[in-house]
């Protein structure tokens, strides 16, 4: 049990790693990889040979995943990798999936009834593991949600830069190809196809990335009312819900978890005030902040100072902060506000300042992917204007490509209609 506690104690992003050390003697294997879709910032904590590891997709393990029931294991055939292997299979009743590609062995092995009762052991090993990685997604500590926040925002900026460069490619094999004075027409025609599959198919990697780590508020706060429910009949108060208005509003996972963290800790703390029955829990969004407002009708004794000093680390993380007011015998309210983006992140207003309004339109068109030949017809200039403002655009923001525009300008809310 030492062994498996040194599992568990250490920085969530190396816990494969750990893991991979754990089983290795009773399991050898060439590649370890644990997929969770509630690490918004790093879904894939792996451990082993590159080759394998690096090149392993979000969507070669879902497909692994819908291949085995919650709570089993099963050796199995697929792609991992791109390369079709034998692979070691585990998924967790909390959805959780282990993925091992074994080491090849020189010996026949043990037969199937012996890998199964292998397999059951290591599930459990796994369930334990698993576990722990939900509860430190749901605890939010700040660790984990400068780690969550830091990968999320490099995996935007990674994906941004590759989609371009390959979209500029793509784009100019188009032009070639559709070249009139290109002769053997068939071959050109199936090539452009081709091509245009291939640019539809990236152009939509931003937006799987995008779904990967964010929650719309919605489902966000759908999810808190389920997870709360049990806190709430332990503290046998009852609670009103009040769902945000802002309908359809994307947060980054890592807030929509430090959110649900919060509601918790603030509750517990009003719980322990004796004459508190019931509570009011809001989230909305306000400008370019999630709120999340909790109120009681207590006595209003509520120790904000330590309520303020326990939730402090999380919300300096995200770089947000907290109100909290009492009012003897009328009951308190804490109000938590965080950014929906890091400063990092955000654009500074007075870079977006200098653009002028014909450079903050053609931006707008660059948010939401737009080459400079669609920008030219919808804005009616010719596309030699249309590179010209790129060009200003580029320099005053302090950008190196298109990509990288774009995605500034959607974090600050500019896009064309």
């Amino acid at each position: 049990m030492q062994q498996l506690r040194a599992v568990l104690d250490g920085p969530l992003p190396e816990i494969a790693a750990r893991f991979s050390r754990f089983v290795g003697s009773q399991w050898p294997h060439r590649a370890l990889i644990i997929f969770t879709r509630e690490c918004t910032g790093r879904p894939r904590k792996v451990a082993g040979d590159r080759d394998i590891v690096d090149r392993v997709t979000i969507d070669e393990l879902d497909a692994l995943k819908e291949t085995v029931d919650p709570g089993t294991a099963a050796a199995a055939i697929a792609v991992v990798g791109g390369v079709t292997r034998d692979v070691l299979v585990v998924r967790d009743e909390t959805d959780t999936l282990l993925v091992m590609i074994p080491k090849p062995s020189r010996s026949a092995g043990p037969g199937a009834g012996d890998r199964l009762v292998s397999c059951d052991q290591l599930r459990g090993w796994f369930a334990i593991v698993a576990t722990s990685i939900r509860q430190q997604v749901a605890q939010a500590s700040p660790d984990y949600l400068a780690e969550s926040r830091a990968a999320s925002s490099e995996r935007a900026r990674t994906i941004a830069q590759l989609t371009q460069t390959h979209e500029d490619a793509l784009v100019s094999i188009l032009g070639t190809l559709r070249a009139r004075d290109l002769d053997d027409r068939t071959a050109r025609s199936a090539a452009a196809e081709t091509a245009s599959a291939a640019l539809i198919a990236l152009r939509s990697v931003s937006d799987s990335d995008h779904k990967l780590a964010t929650e719309d508020v919605d489902s966000a706060f759908a999810r808190l009312r389920v997870e709360f429910g049990p806190v709430a009949e332990q503290l046998h108060v009852d609670v009103d819900y009040v769902a945000p208005t802002a309908r359809g509003r994307n947060l980054p996972g890592e807030i929509a978890h430090a959110a649900r963290a919060i509601v918790r800790v603030v509750a517990v703390a009003f719980g322990t005030q004796r004459t508190v029955s019931r509570l009011r829990i809001a989230w909305d969004c306000s400008g370019n902040e999630l709120v999340v407002d909790v109120r009681d009708q207590g006595a209003g004794d509520l120790d904000g100072d330590a309520l303020t000093r326990q939730l402090a680390g999380r919300l300096q993380t995200l770089g947000g902060r907290l109100e909290v007011e009492t009012l003897a015998g009328w009951g308190s309210r804490v109000t938590a506000r965080m950014p929906l983006d890091s400063a990092a992140e955000r654009p500074d207003q007075n870079v977006l300042s200098t653009l002028n309004p014909r450079e903050l339109e053609v931006l707008g068109h660059l948010a939401l992917g737009r080459r400079n030949k669609a920008i030219a017809a919808e804005l009616g200039v010719s596309e030699s204007t249309v590179k010209f403002h790129v060009t200003a655009i580029l320099q005053k923001l302090q950008v190196s490509n298109r990509g990288e525009a774009g995605l500034l300008a959607a974090r600050a809310g500019i896009t064309a209609e």
